[in-house]
C-alpha cells in the first residue's frame, strides 16, 4: 500500500513502541523510512534498532522546538525532497501530573503536556507545509487514546492533551485539505509501552479490556501499525479529520 512513498515516523524510542509497530506495518508495505527520535545519546541505539529497516535514516529532533523541527524538515528535503506521510507518535507528561488527581495538576505540568503532546503536532504540519516537504495528497496521522473523551484513572493530564491533539486535527484537516494533505488520528487501544508505565495500575486497564471488548483481548503495535498503514496510504484518501479506533471495539461499550 505504500510502495514507493516515503514515510517519517517520529518518536520511535524501543521495539515495545507504536512507533516500532507502524514502521513494521509500513515498511512491510513498500515504504521507504525516515526516523526521529529524541536526545543524541540514545543514536546508536535507535541505529540499532532501525537497521532491520533497509535504507531507513534517524535525526534527532525534540518536536517541542520550532528550531529543531525547521532543522529536521530542512535536511529531509535536502536528502529525500518531498515526503509522502508523516506519524506523529509523540507525547509526554510529568510524572507527578500522571500520578496525583487532574485537580492538583501544576500549571508547568499543563502546559509541557499540552506543549508536547498536542501543539508539536501543530508545529510539525505548519514547519512541513512552509518548507514544502509535503507532497499532494500527502496523509499526517497521530497516535491518541480513548482518555481523551472519557475518565480514565492515572490518565489525568495526558486525556486533556489528547483532547487538545484531536481538536487540533480537525483544524489541521481543515487548513491543509483545499491542499490534498489529510490529517487524521488513530486511537489505538492500550499497549504496554515505556509511556504507559507512567500510568498508574496500568495493567488493570488491560485486564479490563480483555474483559470488555467485543473482541476479547488487547490490541499489540503492529495491529495499530497496520491501520497508520492504512491511513498513510492511498486506499483512505477519502478519510480526514477523523479519529479511528483501533481498540478491538472497546470504545463502542457503554459499561
Amino acid at each position: 500500500m505504500l510502495k514507493e512513498k516515503t514515510v517519517l515516523i517520529m518518536g520511535i524510542r524501543n521495539k515495545w513502541s507504536i512507533a516500532y509497530g507502524a514502521a513494521q506495518a509500513a515498511y512491510e508495505n513498500g515504504a521507504k523510512l525516515i526516523f526521529t527520535f529524541m536526545g543524541e545519546e540514545n543514536r546508536e541505539k535507535i541505529e540499532e534498532l532501525i537497521s532491520e529497516f533497509e535504507g531507513s535514516k534517524a535525526y534527532t529532533c525534540d518536536a517541542s522546538k520550532d528550531e529543531e523541527l525547521v532543522e529536521l524538515f530542512t535536511k529531509i528535503k535536502a536528502e529525500y525532497g518531498k515526503i509522502n506521510g508523516i506519524l506523529h507518535s509523540i507525547a509526554h507528561a510529568n510524572t507527578q501530573d500522571l500520578r496525583n488527581d487532574f485537580i492538583n495538576t501544576s500549571k508547568e505540568g499543563f502546559a509541557h503536556a499540552n506543549d508536547v503532546s498536542a501543539y508539536s503536532l501543530v508545529a510539525t504540519c505548519r514547519i512541513a507545509k512552509e518548507l514544502d516537504v509535503l507532497s499532494d495528497n500527502a496523509s499526517i496521522v497521530a497516535v491518541t487514546y480513548y482518555g481523551s473523551t472519557k475518565v480514565l484513572e492515572g490518565y489525568n493530564v495526558m486525556g486533556v492533551a489528547k483532547a487538545a491533539l484531536e481538536c487540533s486535527i480537525r483544524y489541521l484537516a481543515s487548513n491543509l485539505g483545499p491542499e490534498g494533505i489529510r490529517v487524521n488520528a488513530i486511537s489505538a487501544g492500550p499497549i504496554k509501552t515505556l509511556s504507559a508505565k507512567g500510568i498508574k495500575d496500568f495493567n488493570s486497564i488491560l485486564d479490563v479490556v480483555e474483559e470488555k471488548a467485543p473482541l476479547r483481548r488487547n490490541v499489540t503495535t503492529k495491529e495499530v501499525g497496520n491501520a497508520v498503514t492504512f491511513m498513510l496510504s492511498d486506499m483512505s484518501r477519502a478519510i480526514t479529520g477523523q479519529v479511528v479506533y483501533a481498540d478491538s471495539g472497546y470504545s463502542i461499550m457503554g459499561i
